[in-house]
This record gives structure tokens, sequence and C-alpha cells, in this order.
């Protein structure tokens, strides 16, 4: 059966997780949640994976679109937002492959936005520092970058560069998602920035994000270089009104 609320799932050579991901998901006590993945032509063979899975449960809880090639993390959100919005979701929900994000958190981050908010965001940050198997630089990083979105863009939201978000229906189509302008992480921020200024309410709810056990992560410099200058150009393009 259908549920109301989509995760979506981007991949890029993700052969290791991405089953588990999928049945840890589907598994999930309190709430029904269907899958999406969003993968871009993974040369490990992740997306034959899905497909397979997709053929031996012969339901609708499990889907896959496939991409011609790496195309950047926000464009594999995009096309998983227009996707959902068209399959009549209500809550559609970013979630990594590799288990940083729990999937027990799933429930309180959906349930924070269907009774209290228009965007509840997996917070590493709002009650304390809670990320396990990180290198203390990356963690730092990670900590203090938010805290400059913080100050720049006047958001109430301790972390700001969390991937771990449930967005209401509401919010999507009130985005133009096609002028969505950032791919990297930055895309996180941008999105978070957008439902802020368009007067959408957003609630950080504590989650705990634990360093990936398999594969190899997606981050490097150009990414988080991207996320940093992106942010004093999202701030402007608000002052011109262009938000």
């Amino acid at each position: 059966m259908k549920s109301d609320s989509l995760v979506i799932i981007p991949t890029y050579n993700e052969i290791e997780n991405v089953e588990a991901i999928i049945g840890a998901v589907l598994s999930v006590e309190g709430h029904n949640f269907d899958v999406l993945v969003v993968d871009d032509n993974s040369p490990d063979g992740t997306a034959g994976a899905v497909d397979r899975l997709i053929a031996e449960r012969g339901d609708e809880r499990v889907n896959i679109i496939k991409r011609a090639g790496k195309m950047g993390l926000g464009t594999a959100y995009i096309a998983g937002f227009k996707w959902a919005l068209a399959a009549g979701y209500d809550y559609v929900i970013e979630m990594d492959a590799d288990f940083s994000h729990r999937p027990e958190d799933l429930v309180p981050l959906q349930r924070a936005c269907a009774e209290r908010c228009d965007v509840s965001v997996g917070s590493r940050y709002v009650s304390g520092v809670n990320v396990v198997n990180w290198p203390i630089g990356r963690v730092l990083m990670s900590y203090f970058a938010s805290k400059y979105v913080r100050v720049i863009t006047g958001m109430k939201v301790h972390d700001t560069t969390a991937g771990f978000v449930c967005y209401k229906r509401s919010v999507l189509e009130a985005i133009d998602l096609d002028k969505v302008e950032f791919k990297g992480y930055a895309f996180q921020i941008e999105m978070k920035f957008t439902a802020y200024k368009k007067g959408f309410k957003l609630e950080e709810v504590p989650i705990v994000f634990v360093n990936r056990k398999l594969g190899t992560s997606k981050m490097s410099g150009g990414i988080f270089s991207e996320a940093l200058l992106g942010v004093v150009k999202l701030r402007l393009r608000a002052c011109r009104g262009k938000i």
C-alpha cells in the first residue's frame, strides 16, 4: 500500500549499502515510508541491485530513477522532488544511503513535519555535537560552517548544512525547483534558506549522525568551498528580492 511519505536516497557507487538501507527504511516501525533511489549511473552496479529488489518485491514501495551520469547531489534531489510531487506524496525526506542517517530517526523527523512545522531538519548540532566516528577536523569544519551560514543568512537553524530533511509537499510546490542553483552541498543550504525566506516554519529534530562504515565518502574540498561561497550569493539574491 502506498505511503504518504517518500524517502529519496541518491546513490553513486553504493552497492555495499543500497539493499540494506532500503530494507531498513521499509522496516521502520511507527510509520510506513516508500523509497525512491536516484542513481547516477553507478559503475559498481547499484542500480542493478535496486532493480532486482524491485522485481523481488513486486509492489510500489521501492522505485528508481536512473540518470545518465554523475550530475551532482542537488540535481538528484530535484529529480526526486519532481517525481514525488507527481506521485502525490505529502512528505518528502532526503536521506543518505550509507547509514550515516539512522532509519529509526525517520519517524520523529516525519512526525515533526506532520504536526508542528513545514520543514524538519535532522540536526547534528541543536543539542550539542551528536556525530560519531568523524575525524575531529571534519566535525569542526562542519560545525563552524553551519555557524557561519546561520550568521550570514539569519536562519535560526544550528545545522544549516544537514542532509537529513523532511519537506511538506506545500514547501516543494512553492519553490521553483528549476531555479535551484547549487548542485553540491550548498544545495542543502539553498533549499532551507529559500523555504525560510518564503515564510515556512523550520524545526530542528535532534539526531545522531554516524560516519559511514562501508563505501567511500563523496565529500570534497570543492563541494565545501561551494557551500561557503554560495551562502553570500544566496544572501545577495535575497536582498535583491530574487528568492
